[in-house]
């Protein structure tokens, strides 16, 4: 089911694969290279509904209008909050999440919206060959309930960069920023996307 929905910040878009039993709604939206059609997050719509995890794909008003380039921070928390009344309008707590900007976008707001939880995939914890330039007070600062998910060679940020913190991180082996896997590695992409999805349904089973 699609659900258009305005906000200050254009026209989003919202792509729902619903639980039959919900008990939590995950809310994810996509990084600034991309869209919903990204594997980690088709993965998930795959396979959380039958967990009782109802999955909401937001797309940007940016790329909804077909834009090629994210705007800036405010522009895109501007978008998710306007779509957080569709989500919370559920009525089951609210997983807020994203990949790589999207993260970011989750992690900053999530006090603010009163997110459940957050689920990070791919967190862009610096630019890629910049660490100095790191945004660990975005992922710190969540105060709720975070899991980052984060693959062995991502160039913004391997898991050992990572600093302690309360959050939980979950590796996926060899997995660049869109957890693509070589084809010399020792686990296949079928596995490396199950290492995703087992580690988010987990997870979410153990939020209260």
């Amino acid at each position: 089911m699609i659900e258009i929905v305005e906000t200050d910040a254009g026209t989003a878009r919202i792509t729902w694969h619903k639980a039959k039993k919900p008990r939590l709604v995950l809310a994810a939206s996509h990084g600034a290279g991309g869209g919903i059609e990204a594997r980690d997050l088709q993965a998930l719509a795959r396979v959380l509904p039958a967990h009782g995890v109802t999955v909401a794909l937001v797309e940007q008003p940016w790329r909804v209008a077909g834009k090629k380039v994210a705007p800036a921070p405010r522009t895109l928390d501007a978008g998710w909050r306007g779509i957080w009344p569709a989500l919370a309008g559920m009525e089951l707590p609210v997983i807020s999440g994203g990949r790589s900007a999207g993260a970011r976008v989750a992690c900053r707001t999530a006090g603010e919206l009163g997110a459940h939880a957050v689920l990070a995939l791919s967190f862009p914890l610096h630019p890629p060959g910049r660490p100095e330039r790191s945004r660990a007070e975005e992922l710190l600062g969540t105060g709720v309930p975070t899991l980052v998910v984060q693959g062995g060679n991502d160039p913004f940020g391997r898991p050992a960069e990572f600093p302690e913190g309360p959050y939980e991180l979950v590796e996926v082996a060899y997995g660049d920023h869109g957890f693509a896997v070589p084809k010399r590695a020792e686990i296949t992409q079928e596995r490396a996307l199950e290492i995703v999805t087992g580690g988010v349904v987990e997870w979410a089973a153990s939020l209260g």
